[in-house]
């Protein structure tokens, strides 16, 4: 209840927020990622994750997800990616966004959601795929993972994206990152059908 009453204020302080949303007669948008691996298409949920689907789409629709790569991949847990290039140089931060993770979406397989520091309203631009039903990711005594829309089309291609081999990254300092880069090479907003 507090995550709604705190959606409704957030909403209030901006009455023209349909103004600046991508899209906005459309509660499901879908959005075409073409990647080195192959095409996912993803339905959006604006209905249950408006602030969410209307950040992503700010990032799709500006270019800024093109030629990024997926720089994290843990197999039947998640396939992360949307904040580096191929060289590792983190792309461009629009600000953070109210977590939306309390609306009833469930991080399951197949599902897109945002990635976020350990504080609750730290989610940007970067997404992950779940490859495995995570109930760990959703809210309960503590705030979770904004599940914001599901794979319409190319599960296999995410499911092969889950088994590519990794390793530790010393550039980063990171583990799980693909041996070979894996691209989102473009990100496009299908017209309404």
């Amino acid at each position: 209840m507090r995550f709604f009453s705190l959606l409704l204020f957030v909403l209030s302080l901006n009455s023209n927020a349909k103004d600046g949303a991508i899209d906005p007669d459309n509660l499901f948008p879908q959005v075409k990622l073409e990647t080195s691996m192959g095409v996912i298409i993803v339905e959006l949920d604006r209905i249950r994750a408006p602030i969410t689907v209307d950040n992503f789409l700010a990032y799709v629709v500006s270019g800024e997800y093109d030629n990024t790569i997926f720089h994290r991949i843990m197999p039947a847990f998640i396939v992360q990616g949307g904040g580096y290039t191929k060289d590792f140089e983190l792309k461009k931060v629009n600000g953070n966004i109210i977590n939306e993770s309390g609306n009833g979406l469930k991080n399951e397989i197949g599902t897109i959601a945002m990635a976020k520091e350990n504080r609750p309203h730290t989610a940007n631009r970067q997404f992950f795929f779940n490859v495995g039903d995570n109930t760990n990711l959703d809210p309960g005594r503590r705030w979770g993972y904004a599940v914001f829309g599901a794979i319409a089309e190319g599960q296999e291609v995410l499911d092969a994206m889950a088994q590519v081999k990794t390793n530790y990254n010393d550039e980063m300092d990171w583990e799980d990152v693909p041996v070979e880069p894996i691209m989102l090479i473009r990100a496009s907003l299908l017209p309404a059908i």
